[in-house]
């Protein structure tokens, strides 16, 4: 057994409802040894994060080959699981979903989030026949690459406001059906919805957490599988450089620099 098949099992184990794996998500080989050293269990990517560090927006704008490129770089700075962030596939047809798949695998991950939203016509979710079918087109090429590769689903009714409970339920159910592991469903942080949800969702549960939303130990005991930070953190980073540059220019002080982390750290944890 290959050493990335271990940890495409590993990764697949660590979704257990009430214990849920938490992934502060990250962007770059230095984010993904950070949270690496924090002591994560995974690695997970964020796409908008991804996006913003290579020079593009978010939203299937950022093309194939860079999205894998920065994958491979992840992958190869930590000996923890990586599950990448692939939008809606980086491709129009399944087959070249299925590409984006076989590349990511080649790049070392050993788990994908693949969403519902399309943002070609304005933001809007695919026809669920259409999800159906770019899942399916994940699981086979993850078969035929041999990996276990953990496919979590993600539905953005709540976040288009295009659905509520009923509704991302069916998707789920179609989506798992299709060849889906696992269940995303970011935008919802009111506990009464995360607990129905849990409860009619016959997979592991993936919630998008961060201010405003339960806290981990809450989302434990509503059978919580996963809690995902998703671009939070790169946000926070950038707030941090907006903040020194704005002080810096206009005050001329360096306060927003107080907290950082000193270059030997840093410098120590890339070697």
């Amino acid at each position: 057994m290959s050493e990335q098949h271990t940890r495409a099992e590993l990764f697949r184990s660590l979704h257990t409802p009430g214990s849920p794996l938490v992934l502060v998500n990250a962007w770059d080989a230095a984010s993904a040894r950070i949270v690496a050293d924090a002591g994560s269990r995974a690695v997970a990517t964020t796409s908008a994060g991804v996006a913003w560090s290579l020079g593009v927006s978010d939203g299937d704008v950022l093309g194939r080959d860079a999205a894998v490129d920065l994958v491979g770089r992840v992958a190869a700075s930590v000996s923890l699981p990586v599950t990448a962030d692939i939008e809606s596939g980086y491709g129009a047809t399944t087959a070249e979903v299925g590409a984006t798949i076989r590349a990511v695998i080649d790049a070392g991950a050993v788990g994908v989030n693949i969403e519902d939203a399309r943002r070609d016509a304005g933001p809007s979710l695919r026809d669920v026949a259409d999800q159906c079918g770019r899942i399916g087109a994940v699981r086979t090429a993850a078969d035929e690459a041999g990996l276990p590769l953990y496919v979590n689903a993600r539905i953005d009714t709540f976040l288009s406001g295009s659905g509520g409970v009923d509704e991302t339920v069916a998707r789920a159910v179609a989506y798992l059906a299709a060849g889906a592991d696992g269940i995303f469903v970011p935008g919802v942080v009111d506990p009464a919805t995360i607990r129905a949800l849990v409860r009619a969702v016959p997979a592991p549960l993936n919630v998008l957490a961060g201010p405003g939303a339960p806290a981990v130990e809450e989302l434990a005991r509503l059978g919580v599988a996963r809690v995902s930070l998703g671009s939070s953190v790169a946000e926070a980073a950038y707030a941090v450089a907006r903040r020194a540059a704005e002080e810096a220019l206009r005050v001329g002080t360096y306060g927003a620099l107080a907290d950082a982390l000193d270059y030997g750290t840093l410098n120590a944890l890339m070697r």
